[in-house]
């Protein structure tokens, strides 16, 4: 072995991720839903490492009516990838690794009783792929069971997401700060007469109080320099009893993600984001983290919905 094939032996085999893969590849076949399920990981994420480990020789597939089968090999190409691989499994003791190893022989049992698919990821299936069945073509289908009136979604990017919307409601305004962004939603929602782009600061809302039944700031405030001031705009161009809903990020310290992106804010408390909704004449029924993103720093997301009082009653 030269010193480049074992640099990358040894770099390849410097992941924990791929050790806790090869630790139970070396007990179990199993297949990358199955494995998946196990480390809790993205389907993509486990394909990836797999395709590394094959091209190294660690891992072998098997075809079988189940899908592809995934093993540590019995006989190894080159005998230096086998020594360094016994001499890490046997010197390798982990409370991590045994529970896998404990979940895997309980899914093992659990596949070979019958059953269909549905049954075999029954409680979990919103982590498997199953043709057809996308977030996209759910949102799409979902989406019939609505009708919307004027919306306003701020800082609209390249629209998007109002692909899914403008089919729906009977105006769709766009507005966001970039020419260049603005350039792109009109270029992709060219088909849709009902919807309007403007240029814009979310700051200062050039438009007529009471103008929209639904105010969209969908990743808005960590962009916003004052975000009392956006949500205080959104408010005053939102009808009595119109909805507004928002998502943003959670408090965080990830200078440098924030930077990347270009945010000026560090993300919310739930707490001070409802007090914020509130002094601007806003009732929140929802104002709370939604999720945890799987992809790293794990950013938390906050959802929240709210309607305009009505400054009569």
């Amino acid at each position: 072995m030269d010193l480049r094939s074992a640099h990358d032996l040894f770099r390849l085999l410097g992941d924990e991720t791929r050790l806790r893969l090869l630790a139970l590849l070396a007990e179990e076949e199993l297949t990358v839903a199955e494995l998946t399920e196990l480390l809790g990981l993205a389907q993509s994420r486990v394909s990836t490492h797999l395709g590394r480990l094959r091209d190294a020789g660690l891992v072998k597939v098997r075809r079988h009516s189940q899908g592809s089968l995934y093993s540590v090999p019995d006989a190894f190409e080159r005998e230096e990838t086998r020594l360094l691989w016994e001499a890490l499994s046997s010197r390798i003791h982990d409370p991590l690794l045994d529970d896998d190893r404990e979940r895997a022989r309980r899914l093992v049992d659990r596949r070979e009783r019958p059953g269909t698919w549905a049954d075999s990821v029954a409680g979990r299936m919103e982590r498997f792929y199953s043709p057809g069945r996308t977030w996209q073509s759910t949102a799409r289908a979902l989406l019939g069971l609505v009708e919307l009136g004027d919306i306003l979604d701020v800082a609209s990017g390249d629209g998007a997401l109002i692909e899914l919307l403008a089919p729906r409601a009977r105006s769709v305004t766009c507005l966001d700060i970039s020419p260049k962004v603005l350039g792109a939603a009109r270029d992709r929602l060219a088909d849709w007469g009902n919807v309007t782009f403007v240029q814009g600061d979310m700051h200062e809302l050039p438009f007529d109080d009471s103008r929209f039944d639904h105010v969209l700031l969908l990743n808005a405030l960590s962009y916003a320099e004052r975000p009392p001031l956006v949500v205080e705009q959104a408010s005053r161009v939102l009808r009595a009893g119109g909805a507004l809903v928002a998502t943003t990020l959670g408090s965080h310290a990830f200078r440098e993600e924030a930077r990347l992106y270009d945010h000026a804010q560090l993300g919310f408390e739930t707490a001070s984001l409802e007090r914020l909704f509130a002094e601007c004449g806003l009732r929140v029924t929802l104002c709370k983290v939604t999720h945890q993103e799987k992809r790293k720093p794990h950013f938390r997301v906050i959802t929240m919905h709210a309607r305009k009082l009505d400054p009569r009653s």
